[in-house]
C-alpha cells in the first residue's frame, strides 16, 4: 500500500454488520496506520470513569474542577490501562504524534499536569486502551467491507455527543446507518 492510501487522519466507521463487540457501532480515530500496520483510538464509548479520577489515581490536584466530570473513552481492548490525550495542535508535550496538522495525541504525563493545573489544552478527550492492526489487517478488513473510511472531522472529535458520533461520522459520507441492513445479501 502507499502512503497517500494509508488512513491517519481517518475515522473508520463500523460498519452495522460488524459483529465484534469490541467495534460494533464504533467510531475510531486512526493515529497511525503505515506498511507495519495501525494503531486506532475509538471515540464513540464513554466508561463509567471521569478525569477526576484519573487525577486522583496519579495524585494530581486539580486547580480547576471544571474538567473532572469529562468522561474518559474506552480506546479499544489492547493495553486498556494505557492513556492517550487527542487534543488540537498547540504546545508541544513529552510524546506527542501528529495525527494531522491539527490533531494531535499525547501519552505522557506532562501533559496531564498541565490539564490539573488548568493550562492543558483545550479540547481534549482522555482515552483508555486502543485499538490495533497487524501489517495488512486493516487493509483486508475495509475490503471486506467492515469499515468505511472518512477524514477525520474536529466537530465530531470535540463537539458531537458521543452516542451521535457513530451517525454522524457515517453522514459526512451521505450516508444514514439507520437504512442500512444489518445483514449481507448474495446474488
Amino acid at each position: 500500500m502507499s502512503a497517500e492510501h494509508f488512513l491517519t487522519n481517518q475515522f473508520l466507521i463500523a460498519m452495522p454488520t460488524l459483529a465484534d463487540a469490541n467495534f460494533s457501532q464504533t467510531v475510531t480515530l486512526i493515529c497511525e496506520h503505515n506498511a507495519q500496520g495501525a494503531l486506532g483510538l475509538i471515540i464513540n464509548r464513554p466508561m463509567r470513569m471521569r478525569l477526576g479520577e484519573v487525577f486522583e489515581q496519579l495524585e494530581l490536584e486539580p486547580q480547576l474542577s471544571t474538567r473532572d466530570d469529562q468522561f474518559i473513552l474506552r480506546g479499544g481492548p489492547v493495553q486498556p490501562d494505557r492513556g492517550f490525550v487527542i487534543h488540537r495542535a498547540g504546545p508541544s508535550w513529552e510524546s506527542t504524534v501528529k495525527v494531522s496538522d491539527q490533531i494531535h495525541v499525547t501519552t505522557s504525563r506532562d501533559i496531564l499536569n498541565a490539564v490539573a493545573a488548568g493550562h492543558g489544552p483545550t479540547p481534549m478527550c482522555m482515552v483508555l486502551g486502543y485499538a490495533g492492526w497487524e501489517a495488512g489487517q486493516l487493509e483486508a478488513e475495509v475490503s471486506q467491507n467492515s469499515w468505511l473510511t472518512v477524514p477525520a472531522d474536529e466537530s465530531i472529535l470535540f463537539s458531537t455527543p458521543f452516542e451521535q458520533r457513530w451517525l454522524a461520522a457515517a453522514q459526512l459520507l451521505g450516508v444514514n446507518m439507520n437504512t442500512l441492513s444489518p445483514h449481507a445479501g448474495h446474488a
